[in-house]
């Protein structure tokens, strides 16, 4: 199999600083051994004394022999090893949990060699396991505070429903939301076994022809109760595009992006969906796009709004789990699509999904 080449590499096996260093060593060698020679001959002992010259030269190869040893084995540690044993260190610093190790680069300049290179890679490694890391930790506080907060509503109405003394409106009320405490708890742990199947591939997706307008009409359908109970307007422009896909799939995309859009649209507000048929050079795609007129995302929380657990709002002043988004990329990835987010603080957020036909 034929390697292909890291375009990152842009520097010289041996830089025109090392190649120099490397000549005046050796005309330095050279020049000692003419020198010797010179002397030797001078004194008459190359004619007189053949096997005193021979002794001579001998020990003169070996002290040479020795140093150029020892200066290439120097060169070898100041630009291999030393390198090598920093990042050496930084892994070990790594599996012992300290992820905000850097190695800093060795060049200032933009060439880069081998092991500039792999120096870029591990620092760009530690930052993503980093990442990871506090994701994880981010995980373990929202859902325990996810849980933590349905379980406390269940057990404290559970303990009031156990009052012999209360009301049927009371009972009703009560049962109303242990019901919803429960279904909160019931949607976090299916979105965490979804994306699990997901990311593990377990879930085999069998597509089929069907009518994707139709599809988007009647997930939008199942939120028209929240969308009257924020008075929220909906609008749609739909073009009539069947597509081949495995339906059961789109639709989590769909719900999470409508969901998403009603969570984090104002009261009065509006969510726009559009389904066109589009080509460029290479195929043609749908493009759907769910837009809504809440309060936007900035660009540093677009950069991780597709992360499992993230949620831009960390005050958890809106319903969710940071697990929706995460599907819709996670499904939208597996069946070879895309989906983007254009978003401006204050002024909203579109999600686009494009899907080749």
């Amino acid at each position: 199999m034929k390697k292909e080449k890291d375009k990152r590499v842009n520097a010289r096996y041996v830089s025109v600083k090392e190649f120099t260093l490397y000549f005046f060593i050796l005309a330095a060698f050279s020049g000692f051994h003419m020198w010797i020679y010179a002397a030797l001959e001078q004194r008459g002992l190359i004619e007189t004394n053949t096997q005193f010259a021979i002794n001579v030269l001998i020990i003169y190869v070996m002290a040479m022999a020795a140093l150029a040893i020892a200066v290439i084995s120097f060169i070898r540690d100041k630009f291999f090893l030393s390198p090598i044993r920093k990042i050496s260190e930084a892994v070990r610093r790594i599996a012992k949990g300290d992820f905000s190790v850097r190695v800093a680069p060795r060049r200032k300049g933009s060439k880069k060699d081998f092991v500039d290179v792999m120096i870029e890679d591990f620092n760009t490694m530690a930052e993503e396991l980093a990442s990871i890391e506090t994701l994880k930790n981010d995980f373990i506080a929202d859902v325990s505070h996810e849980i933590k907060t349905p379980l406390s509503i269940i057990q404290f109405y559970t303990t009031a429903l156990q009052n012999s003394a209360i009301q049927p409106e009371e009972h009703i009320e009560y049962t109303r939301t242990i019901l919803e405490a429960a279904r909160k708890l019931t949607t976090l742990v299916t979105n965490i076994l979804k994306l699990n199947k997901l990311e593990n591939q377990e879930i085999v997706h069998e597509a089929q022809p069907y009518d994707l307008s139709e599809q988007l009409r009647r997930c939008a359908l199942a939120f028209a109760d929240l969308l009257e109970q924020k008075n929220i307007r909906f609008e749609e422009d739909l073009d009539e595009v069947s597509i081949n896909y495995d339906p059961l799939m789109l639709e989590i995309v769909w719900n999470n992006l409508l969901s998403n859009a009603i969570k984090f649209s104002n009261p009065g507000g509006g969510i726009f969906i559009s389904l066109k048929m589009q080509n460029d050079s290479v195929q043609n795609f749908v493009q759907i796009a769910v837009t809504d007129t809440g309060c936007g995302i900035d660009a540093a929380a677009q950069k991780r709004i597709f992360d499992k657990f993230y949620q831009g709002d960390t005050s958890h002043a809106k319903d969710g789990n940071g697990l929706g988004l995460a599907l819709v990329k996670k499904t939208i990835d597996l069946l070879g699509g895309t989906v983007t987010v254009d978003s401006t603080p204050g002024h909203g957020s579109t999600f686009t999904v494009c899907l080749g036909v």
